[in-house]
């Protein structure tokens, strides 16, 4: 689908009367209202107003895109509008702004629609493209930019997209826990570094909305190598007997060049399905830690929509009534507490152990994290329970691989799933006792800190979650906060979000302010940094830090230090483990002092940045 199938002549405005933001949105509304675009006017306004309630859509550079998904929409639309004079539409640089597309989304929308939609602001951010849009004489002028800038496009995607005769010289698979920023980030580096090099390369992303642009037998079986940059479980039996790079998704970020090198060279160990990849001692042991933090981000990543959805509603619970004397309190109790936070640690062990074991570890995992919850054992034994139940499953599998290939049907129904489930039941019932006095001591040593350990303890916190921005160090903090939200203790995930929003809010106020320091294509993406931040996505931080890590990490680890040791002096709790600005009604403790930490810990990142950069030649 192109964006002109969404853009229409009667539907664009070259000659915008509005002189300011509110009066602008009129305008866009009222113009794909009169071109029978939308159902209800007033309820699409309100839904752009909501949207623009967030934070602005002004981008800077003279753009404005501002957006909403609604079943106020009728068919799926854009509105182009243009004003010669500029106008202040709050924009992100403060400067005014010429260029308008609203962008009307039906409820129904399909995946073609929202990628038509998404393709254009990729577009805005090119200069001679904005250009062409500024001197369109007529709306004719504007769909024929619109088509060539789409046009040219859609030839390099396809380009891309074409193996060479014999396939692709690489492949490569990206992934990672959230799936939403470093799959598609580490994505985009390898296609840039592989392109540099003349050799083709077809990348697979495991992101939050499943596995796009699959690899084929076919393309398997031609490939020189394949790079699997990955920090959650993808299948890889596919692979054996091919030569196979794995790496943590991050690298596939900082160290693509790298890798892609070595892809190229050949000195690729050959994988060799479950039984592991031939290579060195070395190469082994280095992905041991590796395959540890795998299995745990495979559990984590899988649990977190429990631990999201069952905090938000408890805490919304306490919002309406923190004694739940009210009906409804304590029916969103029930079901975030008393059903998805159950939930939580059961479904944490089961895919630590599916990731280790496949399907055979699953059972196991799940009736292991049971015992921890029943036994008061609490996170940690449910990190025990998944471990345990894996390599249960591993064990058993092996014992029985001598058994007759006319026994492998019962083995798989019967024998697997009743001794993994014994083994792992009956170690678990051993380790649930002095377990749960482990994490009674935790909560009770938590509980009696004074104010000084409590500001040290965020201090580390929120340190830990800026020095690899995502990696291993930055990922045991959220596990340490997520764990401690499930045993009461709000105070150290409030740190832990704080400490994660800082980097890209501190970079987004350096190419602001500083703007000497960093190039324009740095400006540019410090711009979008103000979301990710917000939002609470630490990756938006990545490409800066990769450029200049010498610099850019301690700045930022400074200014989130800064912010988790702040957040602990005012006593701020925080029960939800994700979502940045957007669940800042669900503090405790003042969310004005939470924004305070926030914005003090982001303008020391910028302040740090500013004075220790270098100006850009």
């Amino acid at each position: 689908m192109k964006i002109s199938d969404l853009l229409k002549r009667d539907t664009i405005l070259l000659n915008m009367k509005a002189n300011d933001k509110t009066s602008a949105i009129d305008e866009l509304v009222n113009k794909l209202d009169e071109a029978g675009r939308l159902n209800n006017a007033a309820d699409y306004k309100k839904a752009i107003l909501a949207r623009e309630e967030q934070s602005t859509t002004g981008l800077g550079d003279g753009i404005a895109i501002p957006h909403a998904k609604s079943e106020a929409v009728k068919t799926p639309s854009i509105a182009f509008g243009r004003s010669d004079s500029g106008l202040d539409y709050e924009a992100l640089d403060g400067q005014p702004t010429h260029l308008f597309f609203m962008i009307a989304a039906s409820a129904g929308a399909n995946e073609a629609h929202l990628a038509t939609l998404s393709r254009l602001s990729t577009f805005l951010m090119d200069e001679a493209f904005r250009k062409s849009l500024l001197e369109a004489k007529s709306e004719a002028d504007v769909v024929a930019a619109i088509d060539q800038k789409e046009a040219e496009q859609l030839d390099k995607e396809e380009a891309e997209k074409v193996p060479a005769k014999d396939g692709y010289d690489l492949l490569a698979v990206t992934g990672c826990p959230t799936g939403i920023a470093h799959t598609f980030m580490a994505a985009d580096a390898l296609k840039d570094e592989a392109k540099k090099q003349g050799l083709t390369i077809k990348v697979e992303t495991n992101g939050s909305g499943g596995v796009k642009d699959q690899l084929t037998p076919e393309e398997i079986e031609n490939a020189q190598a394949i790079i699997v940059a990955a920090s959650t479980k993808v299948a890889m039996d596919r692979f054996a007997g091919k030569k196979v790079i794995e790496v943590p998704v991050t690298d596939g970020i900082r160290r693509t060049k790298e890798l892609v090198d070595q892809a190229k060279s050949g000195n690729v160990p050959v994988y060799q399905g479950s039984g592991g990849s031939k290579g060195d001692d070395n190469q082994e042991k280095g992905k041991a830690g590796g395959g540890f933090y795998k299995h745990l981000m495979n559990g984590v990543s899988n649990m977190l929509p429990f631990v999201v959805g069952g905090g938000i509603l408890i805490a919304l619970s306490f919002l309406i009534d923190i004694d739940l004397n009210n009906e409804f309190a304590q029916m969103l109790m029930d079901i975030g507490g008393g059903s998805a936070f159950a939930l939580m640690i059961p479904v944490l062990a089961a895919f630590i152990a599916m990731s280790i074991a496949d399907r055979p570890g699953f059972a196991a995992g799940m009736v292991g994290g049971l015992i921890a919850v029943n036994g008061d054992a609490g996170f940690l034994g449910g990190l025990i329970a998944g471990f345990l139940g894996g390599y249960i499953a591993l064990f058993v599998k092996k014992l029985l691989a001598g058994l007759p290939q006319q026994l492998s049907g019962i083995t798989t129904i019967l024998f697997y799933p009743v001794l993994n489930i014994f083994f792992t039941g009956m170690i678990m019932l051993l380790l649930v006792t002095p377990l749960s006095a482990i994490n009674r001591g935790l909560e009770g040593w938590l509980g009696g800190m004074g104010t000084t350990n409590m500001v040290l303890l965020g201090i580390i916190l929120g340190g830990m979650m800026a020095i690899d921005m995502g990696g291993p160090i930055n990922k045991a903090a959220f596990t340490f906060g997520i764990a401690m939200i499930d045993a009461g203790n709000f105070g150290p995930h409030a740190a832990v979000m704080a400490g994660g929003m800082v980097p890209p809010l501190g970079i987004a106020l350096a190419t602001t302010f500083f703007k000497r320091k960093f190039t324009k294509q740095e400006q540019e993406a410090g711009k979008t940094n103000y979301i990710l931040g917000a939002s609470f996505i630490t990756e938006g931080a990545i490409p800066f830090a990769a450029a200049d890590p010498g610099r850019v990490i301690p700045a930022a680890v400074a200014g989130a230090a800064v912010a988790g040791g702040l957040t602990a002096l005012f006593g701020i709790g925080l029960p939800a483990p994700h979502g940045g600005v957007f669940v800042i009604g669900l503090v405790s403790g003042g969310w004005f002092m939470y924004l305070l930490a926030i914005i003090a810990g982001a303008i020391v990142t910028a302040l740090v940045l500013g004075i220790w950069k270098k100006k850009t030649v």
